[in-house]
Order: C-alpha cells, then sequence, then structure tokens
C-alpha cells in the first residue's frame, strides 16, 4: 500500500507544471527542453542517435534541431568519421536555461516549504534525503529490485 498516495509525483508534476510556464516565456516547449538535455548529456551526439534515444521520427528530430539551433541553444558540427552527419552540442546559452530551471525549480520547492518551521524542514531534508539515496542506487543498479516487484504482480495478474 502506498501511504504517500503518490505525493511525491503530484508535487513534482505541480513543480513542472509551473517550470514549462517559465520556460516558455523563454522560448523553449518541454519537447525541445527534452531535446537539449540529451544533448547536454552527450555532447557530440547525431541526431540519429538523438531519435533513439528520445524515440522521434526523423522530421520531429530535424525540426527541433533546427528551432534549437535558430534559438542559439544548439550547434552543429561536421562529424569527421561520417561526412553526411553532423555532431550536435549544447551551447553556452543551453548552459544557462539549465541553471535557469533549475532556480525556478528551487523557487518552487523554496516557497513549499516555507510553510514548515525550521525543524520540520531539516526532518523533511533529511527523510528525503534518505529516499533519493536509495532511488538513486536502485536505478544506477538497473532497477532489478523494483523489476522483480512488477514481473511478480504481473503474474499475479494472470
Amino acid at each position: 500500500m502506498d501511504d504517500s498516495k503518490r505525493q511525491i509525483t503530484k508535487i513534482a508534476r505541480e513543480v513542472g507544471k509551473f517550470t514549462v510556464r517559465m520556460l516558455k516565456a523563454e522560448g523553449i516547449g518541454t519537447a525541445e527542453y527534452d531535446f537539449l538535455h540529451a544533448v547536454r548529456k552527450n555532447p557530440g551526439i547525431t541526431q540519429a542517435a538523438i531519435r533513439e534515444l528520445l524515440h522521434l521520427d526523423k522530421g520531429a528530430a530535424a525540426r527541433r534541431a533546427a528551432n534549437l539551433e535558430a534559438k542559439g541553444y544548439l550547434v552543429r558540427k561536421p562529424n569527421p568519421a561520417d561526412g553526411r552527419s553532423r555532431l550536435l552540442y549544447a551551447t553556452d546559452k543551453a548552459d544557462a536555461l539549465k541553471a535557469s530551471k533549475a532556480s525556478v525549480e528551487t523557487l518552487y520547492y523554496e516557497w513549499l516549504t516555507e510553510s514548515l518551521c525550521a525543524q520540520e524542514r531539516e526532518e523533511f531534508a533529511r527523510v528525503l534525503g534518505l529516499l533519493y539515496e536509495r532511488s538513486k542506487a536502485e536505478s544506477r543498479a538497473g532497477f532489478p529490485h523494483l523489476t522483480a516487484r512488477f514481473d511478480a504482480r504481473k503474474a499475479e495478474s494472470l
């Protein structure tokens, strides 16, 4: 039973809505931000690799790359290994956008927790840190425990 009632997810969704609203003021939509995030995490990635990573069709990937390049968030450089493709790199402007997104999220979380007293904020941060570390460890391991639980529930429902 989920005692949290998925409230972490629900709060994250509200933060996401607010962040999207603020990023749109900068002229960036969520699909473009996801594309840019993938490029930032994989400097020198090709459009073909981005398509595979983000499950995009060729046209959508080309449009996003072109739009981000036109807005100054992305540069394309020749691929020395393949004269037909280009390597994608994020610009300093893209790094500033990441910082902007993080500051918007920080603003939201500061606002959200300001109604708590100092002791409540400290305890909340401590417990949240424990949950984050457990979640990150499971992710780094490839989700073995969660996959097993998912598979067991799936088998029970058959």
